[in-house]
Order: structure tokens, then sequence, then C-alpha cells
């Protein structure tokens, strides 16, 4: 209105305005469509879980570990209750009273509670975040009776793994430790979550699948102050297989005690088969404090010791075979055609090659010795004589035919090769050509020559049963918790050894007179009045210094004492029980190990008797 006079509106004006409004309408319209979607279609699930979270809550069940037994049904391993202090984050009113309240009532630092429930908190808050693992029945009572003033703190129950024996066969049934991240990640555990347990050695490791269940769930009701009201739903777990393995507990048991206090390993098993019937190693380790968690100074303590008591000495020990390894060198002998039964070597007690002279064991010589009694009193000089007339590639083929030099296939990790030298490989290995004195060495199992107990065991085992080299087996089988079979063990035959029957008999034969005659080396340790035993003892000389070669005074290191071996298996005419020993720095073979082999021969073929009596007994009745 201009002077009193109403002016006209200009209408495109107010199209212009009219627009605009609209405009700024629909685009209110499209940012809340906008929102809806974004709330309710791409984070709907988000919110729809916590809206439920409010009253309802899922919760894992989790599955229970596969026992672990012995061939016979006798229980090794098994879990045991334990508690877990756990913390719901979205529960806590508000997290510093109730840390604070809590460190009151544990050893835990109330900064400690609170900075591991902020870095583990799930995305929802509803995850349970532990705290405390594996806390006593006290603590549990004491926690319980303040729930009260413990808002989000929780108690859950679950298992532990229990190792009844331990240290029994610690190294062969292995131990269990938390799960990586980057295992997680690797997606082969699908079951598995942030603090669960896998098998990390041993049979535990090796079985995984087997004795690892798969987890339930259920849908719980809670009130406000996070408590369990009721259960909705539940499905339960599905719990792990139970694994029955070939030892024999009291072999077991006898191996363990033999090896008390010394270094070295023991490895029976049945010739007819391959199941491994005893495997020690020493000295050992507690399986249960790995379960509980290491402290730094005991894990510092376990790889600083010299004697590396977390090694599997009977798979990764590798240690030159001494003259155990004359039952190769004879071998290539009588199958090349270089010996025979009545070749004699007359040994007077050392053999000039060259411008060295290689001594006999015997300072003052064996006298004349054919194939037979050359492995029966274990004489140097005969087998040098083979090796200089075989060299190291010829008796390499036979070794490596025989199963040595390579990894026997076990099911357990970490085995080693072990090491039988060709020309080659020292040609390409150290860059020198192979001198012909060294055929002497190798001959006689010294050298470059490195064999595993395991090994030693296998190649005995093939021995006793004529020929068969059958792959070790640890698992007699596994059933589910119900008693049904899941998996049953079968031979497996990795191969035949090298040599005739008619050579395996003489080198049996050499075998027997070494335990059962008065001149054969073994005679006066590990023969037996009950049952005949074959074997051959060896004596695995190391580079060090000789006690007479001490200052006055010096006091001499153990650590230079050779390594003791015997290998051998019983009854002789009918075989049940091979067995393979090494003692490190032992000394001699016969006196060391010999007795060691033939306590473990006698305490089986005891024991199975008088189970065979039982059984045949109970058949009767």
């Amino acid at each position: 209105m201009k002077n009193g006079v109403l002016q006209k509106i200009d209408p495109e004006w107010f199209r212009k305005r009219l627009l605009v409004l609209m405009l700024l309408v629909v685009l209110l319209f499209v940012i809340l469509a906008a929102r809806l979607f974004y709330l309710q279609i791409l984070k709907g699930e988000h919110y729809r879980e916590l809206s439920s979270n409010n009253c309802l809550r899922k919760q894992r069940i989790e599955a229970l570990r596969g026992l672990i037994y012995d061939r016979n049904g006798h229980l090794l391993v098994d879990n045991r209750p334990s508690y877990d202090l756990q913390i719901i984050p979205n529960d806590l009113r508000p997290i510093e009273e109730t840390a604070q309240r809590l460190s009151q009532l544990t050893d835990l630092k109330a900064v400690e509670i609170e900075s591991l429930v902020r870095s583990n908190r799930g995305p929802y808050g509803y995850a349970p975040v532990v705290v405390k693992k594996d806390i006593t029945r006290d603590l549990m009572a004491v926690l319980l009776s303040h729930s009260y003033e413990l808002p989000g703190v929780t108690i859950a129950t679950g298992a532990r793994r229990n190792y009844i024996y331990e240290p029994l066969a610690a190294h062969l049934i292995g131990y269990l430790g938390e799960i990586s991240e980057r295992e997680l990640k690797s997606k082969k555990f699908p079951h598995k979550r942030g603090g669960d347990m896998v098998g990390r050695f041993g049979a535990e490791k090796a079985f995984e699948n087997e004795l690892s269940g798969v987890p339930g769930v259920k849908v719980v009701q809670v009130n406000a102050t996070g408590r369990v009201v009721r259960v909705l739903d539940k499905q339960p777990a599905q719990p792990g297989h139970n694994l029955f393995l070939t030892i024999d507990f009291q072999l077991q048991q006898k191996a363990e005690s033999l090896l008390n206090g010394k270094t070295g390993a023991i490895v029976a098993m049945d010739p007819e088969n391959g199941d491994v019937l005893a495997m020690a190693s020493s000295p050992v380790f507690s399986q249960n404090a790995f379960i509980n968690g290491l402290s730094g100074k005991q894990w510092r303590s376990l790889m600083t010791d010299q004697n590396h008591p977390l090694r599997n000495k009977a798979i990764q020990g590798e240690y030159p075979p001494a003259s155990t390894y004359k039952i190769i060198t004879a071998m290539a002998a009588l199958e090349e055609g270089v010996m025979n039964r009545n070749t004699t070597v007359y040994c007077p007690g050392h053999l000039r090659f060259g411008n060295r002279l290689y001594r006999c064991w015997k300072d003052y010589g064996h006298g004349e010795m054919d194939m037979i009694e050359a492995i029966e009193q274990s004489c140097d000089v005969f087998f040098y004589q083979a090796g200089k007339a075989l060299g190291v590639d010829r008796i390499a083929r036979y070794a490596k035919g025989s199963g040595l030099g390579e990894k026997t296939g076990m099911v357990l990790a970490n085995e080693e090769d072990g090491l039988i030298p060709t020309s080659d490989w020292k040609r390409n290995k150290i860059g020198i050509p192979w001198q012909p004195g060294e055929n002497l060495s190798i001959a006689i199992g010294q050298g470059y020559n490195l064999v595993t107990p395991l090994q030693m065991a296998v190649l005995t085992a093939a021995v006793a049963n004529n020929g068969t080299v059958y792959k070790p087996n640890i698992m007699e089988a596994v059933k589910s918790v119900k008693g049904g079979l899941v998996e049953k063990s079968s031979p497996q035959a990795a191969g035949k050894l090298p040599v005739s029957q008619e050579s395996l008999e003489i080198i049996k034969k050499g075998l027997y007179n070494a335990v059962n005659n008065k001149h054969g080396t073994a005679y006066w340790y590990a023969r037996s009045e009950e049952i005949p035993i074959s074997g051959k003892t060896g004596t695995a000389q190391l580079v060090g210094r000789r006690s007479d070669d001490l200052a006055e005074g010096e006091e001499f290191d153990r650590k230079h004492l050779p390594h003791a071996w015997f290998v051998g298996y019983a009854p002789s005419h009918n075989p049940r029980i091979a067995v393979s020993v090494l003692i490190e720095h032992g000394e001699g073979g016969a006196s060391a190990a010999g007795p060691v082999a033939k306590e473990m021969m006698l305490t089986y073929l005891n024991t199975d008797e008088e189970k065979g009596s039982a059984k045949e007994a109970d058949n009767q009745e």
C-alpha cells in the first residue's frame, strides 16, 4: 500500500517464492525419507539387536572337548569345571564404580579392569568380556554374595582341560593354547572366538578337528540389572569326539620313570602294525601350566633350558646313529655282494687307511670275524672294510630305502628328517668332494649321519617283522561321546626293506647273538632269562675333549660324553615289541641304554601276558 492505495501483487514474484517453499518442503521429506531408510533398512538389524538385547540375549554354550584315553581305555585327559569372571559392558553403571568395587574383592586393579572392558567391548556392548579366568570357588562365593553391588558382573561356568597324570606323555599328548587373532582371521577355526583354546602341540594339535566340538546357543530373558530371568530357547552344544591313543599307559609310565633324571628319548612300537606303544622324551614340562597361563619367568626358563624340555626328542632330536647303523651297512654289503655270510675280516684293533689309523672300539682287536660275529660284537674294523668296498652312495641308497633321512610321515607336527649323506650332498652343501676315508666313518654310523629315535624304532620294527616298513601310528580310534565308532586306524605300510629274506636272517642272527651270546656287546646288560631279546648297541662319539685331556684339577663336562643307543625287539622269534632308546651323553650304549630297553620289553610283554590271561579267564567264566 503506497499513499493509501493498495498495490497489486506481482504474480511472477509470488510463484517464485512458492516454488522455493515447495522445494524446501520436498527436500525436507527427502531428508526424512533418507533417514528412515538408513535407520530401518541399512541399520535395521543393528537396532533390532539393541532392542532385543534390552530384554532378550543370546548366550554361547561352550562345547566340551573330547577326552583322551590310552589303547586300553585308561583315561589320560579330561575336562574339569572352571569359573570365569565376566563383565557385560552395557550393564555397568557406571564402569568406574564397578571396577573400583571389583578390585577390592579380587587381586585385579581397577584401572586394569576398565582398560580390559573398554578395549574388548563388542559393537553392541552385550558380549561378555572375560576379566579373570578359572577363579577359585572361594572367590566365586564372595562375588556372588556381593552381586547386588556389581551390576554387569557375571560368573560363567565352563570346562578346563585337565592332564590327569602330567607330565606323562607330555610331548605325545601335547597341550592347548589360546587362539590367536591371525588364526581367527584364517577361518580355519569357524566355531572359535577370541579367548578359546586350540591344540598347540602333540595329539591335541594333530586331532584338533576331532576333539573340538561345536558350540551351542541359548536365548535368555534378562532383567534391568542384566541377570537371567529365564531361558526361552536352547540349541545344545555338540561335544568333541573322544580320542583313543595307541600308547599303553603302564608302558608309558615305565618309559617316563626310566628317563627320570636323564636327557633322551624312548620309542616303543608294535612291529606288526606300526602302533606306537610308548613315546617318551626327557626332560618334560607341565601341560596344565600352559592351560593356566605361563608367567614370563616360566616361559623364559623353558626357552633358555639347555636340555630343551619343549622339544620332542623322539621325533625332533637328530643324533649320529653310531653302531646301530651297522644294520644298514650289513644290509648293503650283503645285497651288493661285497660280502656274504662266510666273508671274514681279521681285526687287530685298528685299520690303516692312507696316512690315518682308524681304531676299533676294542683296542686289542676281535681277531677273525664273519658277518654274524661282527654284528654280535660290533667290530668296527669289519665294517670299515665293508664301507671301503661299498662307498657312501651305495650305503645311502639302502639307508634311504629303509626310511632313514626323511620324515616317517606320522601325524605329529615338527618331525625332523635326519640326514643320510651322499657324495653329491657334500659337494652341494659344503662345496668339498667326498673323501675315501669318510666311507669308513659313515659305515659305522659316525660322520654326517643323523637319525631320530623314531626313525630307528621304525627300522628296528621292520627288521623284526621280516621287512615291512610301517608308518608309525598314534591313533587307535576316534569315538563319539556315546561310544559309537567314528574312525578306526589300520596299518599303513610305507614300503619294504631293500633286503632279501636270506640277508635279513643273517642280520637277525647277529642281533640275537649281540644280546644272548657271552661275546655280544649287550649280553651283560640287555639279556633276559625270561624272554629272548635281540638288539644292537651304539655309542655315538661327539667332538669334544676327553676326560684324560683335562688339566689337573679341571672338571670334566658331561656334555662331551657320547650318546648311548640301543635298538631291539622281543621275543626274538615272535616279536611283539620293538624299542629304540637314546640317552644323551649316556656314554656306553650297552650299559646306559641296554637296561632301559630291556625293562621296556619285559614290562610290556609281562603286562600283555597278564591281560591275556585275565581275558581268557573272563571268557571261561
